[in-house]
């Protein structure tokens, strides 16, 4: 399943403002701390605001604070609203091949895609703060250190 550029920056809007819900936060802080488009990111929060996951505040000093249930909001309740979930358009360009082997690999396909919509309706915002918390890619990027090569003498 891939996620459309508006629902990234949604979900990278939502952790960040959900990781102090008390912090006030301007759309062009977060647009640079992701490298994203400041315009596009906008609109993503203009539908969060809508959505009732964010509040904003216009103005000098203004900007966008946290407004949802960490423990209750889910990454699905983020996706849905920027991504169309329908049965059997999560492949994409994915082959359909009118016979067996096109099939079975329909199937197949279909099946990853309910894990990761079951997977993205168990995961909460407070779950993934935690996860971001921990932070175990550290650990993976530790255990692939380059070798040091001999020196010549």
């Amino acid at each position: 399943m891939k996620l459309q550029k508006a629902t990234c920056f949604a979900l990278f809007a939502v952790l960040e403002l959900a990781a102090d819900p008390t912090r006030q936060l301007a759309a062009a802080e977060i647009a640079d701390k992701y490298g994203i488009s400041l315009h596009h990111l906008a609109k993503v929060l203009r539908d969060l605001g809508r959505a009732g996951i964010v509040d904003a505040a216009r103005g000098v000093g203004g900007g966008y604070r946290f407004a949802g249930n960490p423990k209750r909001l889910t990454l699905m309740d983020v996706i849905e609203l920027f991504e169309e979930i329908e049965g059997d358009t999560l492949g994409g360009d994915e082959p359909r091949a009118p016979t067996d082997v096109g099939r079975a690999l329909r199937l197949v396909l279909n099946e990853i895609d309910e894990h990761a919509l079951a997977t993205f309706r168990s995961i909460t915002i407070s779950t993934m703060l935690k996860i971001v918390r921990q932070r175990p890619w550290t650990a993976a990027l530790g255990e692939r250190r380059p070798r040091r090569r001999a020196q010549r003498g």
